[in-house]
């Protein structure tokens, strides 16, 4: 086993405005950086954490600093499961060790991963909780892309809200996300609402450990699992109550278990999405790789930020591209 060399830092990057969603408000995102050396190849991992879980980015430096001497001595992936649990410190190191090989293999994780064309995907772009005036603007910002996702809360104007945007931005797909701040009551009675403006998806209305709540609920609209669905163990749990899981790299670990979960939940039967936990490109690179073989994209993050990376994913009418410069390529001179 080739030995390696790790750093860690923390960066702090800020918003280009508050953004708000049930519970919480950023105004900057913390992130974790990890990079892994063996002399002559450099992996990077970055990791935002699960803030909900108090999975932050200066307890994630701690839990990898306190296994520093085991991934120095040279660690796979697989063995890398055992040693931190899922989050966000499992995540940068795991996304580290892609890029490593790839570029130890001269290759790209792209081709690592066994997606021989990646292509461009459609991302939802992201429309903070305010008021429905408010979000109606923040939509039109965006131009006309094709999907937009609406950040509900636990107040009375999430209906005002999605017809607000609706009447704004009437031919875009529209995915409305609760983050936890509903109830069954008041899921049962906005869903009527949901389906005249023609929301296409319901992403974790109910709080975590409130799933089976959900039982018996007739929506025509998918409802999809976030804060429910934190790795592999939870999916069994999801059928019959969800219809989507949101695979998030933070939450479980990482692209290996990322991957893995697109896989289970397509044979359980239930669609796929790939989120993000904010943060910049180095954060999008590895889920873009999962986004391959998903049904919805919310990869938006680095929109939300006041800058990116120097080398960073392409936006462009609501889809994204990211090159192998970004993450998860050879070295960049290797590319020059």
């Amino acid at each position: 086993m080739t030995k390696l060399k790790l750093t860690t830092r923390l960066e702090e990057w800020a918003t280009h405005s508050p953004f708000r969603i049930t519970g919480k408000v950023w105004t900057s995102v913390p992130l974790l950086i990890v990079e892994l050396s063996d002399g002559e190849h450099v992996g990077r991992g970055e990791g935002a954490g699960v803030y909900y879980r108090d999975d932050t980015p200066a307890r994630m430096i701690h839990e990898v600093e306190a296994v520093r001497d085991a991934i120095e001595a040279g660690i796979t992936r697989a063995e890398l499961a055992t040693l931190l649990p899922p989050g966000g410190a499992r995540n940068a190191i795991d996304c580290a060790l892609w890029e490593l090989e790839a570029r130890q293999q001269d290759t790209t994780v792209m081709a690592l991963a066994g997606i021989k064309d990646p292509r461009p995907l459609v991302t939802v772009c992201t429309v903070g909780a305010d008021t429905p005036e408010a979000m109606a603007q923040q939509a039109l910002a965006y131009g006309p892309v094709p999907a937009l996702k609406l950040k509900l809360t636990e107040d009375p104007s999430n209906a005002d809200r999605v017809r607000a945007v609706r009447e704004a931005c009437p031919k875009a797909w529209i995915g409305v996300d609760a983050n936890q701040g509903l109830n069954r009551a008041t899921t049962e009675a906005l869903l009527p609402v949901l389906l005249g403006a023609g929301v296409a998806l319901l992403e974790q209305p109910v709080p975590v450990g409130f799933d089976a709540t959900l039982d018996g609920l007739k929506s025509r609209i998918p409802l999809a699992a976030d804060e429910s669905a934190q790795s592999l163990a939870d999916l069994p749990s999801l059928i019959g109550r969800y219809q989507v899981v949101n695979i998030k790299l933070d939450k479980c670990g990482g692209l290996t278990e990322a991957l893995e979960i697109a896989r289970q939940a397509s044979v359980l039967g239930l669609k796929i999405m790939v989120g993000n936990m904010l943060g910049t490109s180095w954060s999008m690179a590895p889920a873009y790789v999962v986004g391959q073989y998903c049904d919805v994209v919310d990869l938006d993050g680095p929109l939300l930020l006041g800058r990116d990376r120097d080398v960073a994913a392409e936006y462009r009418d609501g889809r994204v591209e990211i090159s192998p410069l970004v993450w998860g390529g050879n070295d960049a001179a290797a590319f020059a």
